[in-house]
């Protein structure tokens, strides 16, 4: 299993709202998780990119990784 890191601030987050019930850092935490989330999918696309077998595998992981990035069509490559 792999281990993965979270901020500080999400930690502490996390810890009130299961050991002190402070139910109103839900959103926060809901907010941080989601940006984990992404962070960890950018990176598995980007690895996914770089460690593409064939070139027409690349391409197509390349774009998938800038359509995902929100890069725009006239800025790519």
């Amino acid at each position: 299993m792999k281990q993965i890191q979270i901020p500080e601030e999400l930690f502490v987050l996390l810890m009130k709202y299961h050991l002190l019930d402070m139910d109103e850092v839900q959103s926060e935490i809901k907010k941080g998780l989601m940006d984990k989330m992404d962070s960890i999918t950018m990176r598995l696309l980007y690895s996914k990119y770089k460690s593409a077998p064939t070139e027409e595998e690349k391409q197509k992981a390349r774009q998938e990784y800038l359509d995902k990035r929100g890069m725009l069509e006239n800025f790519r490559w």
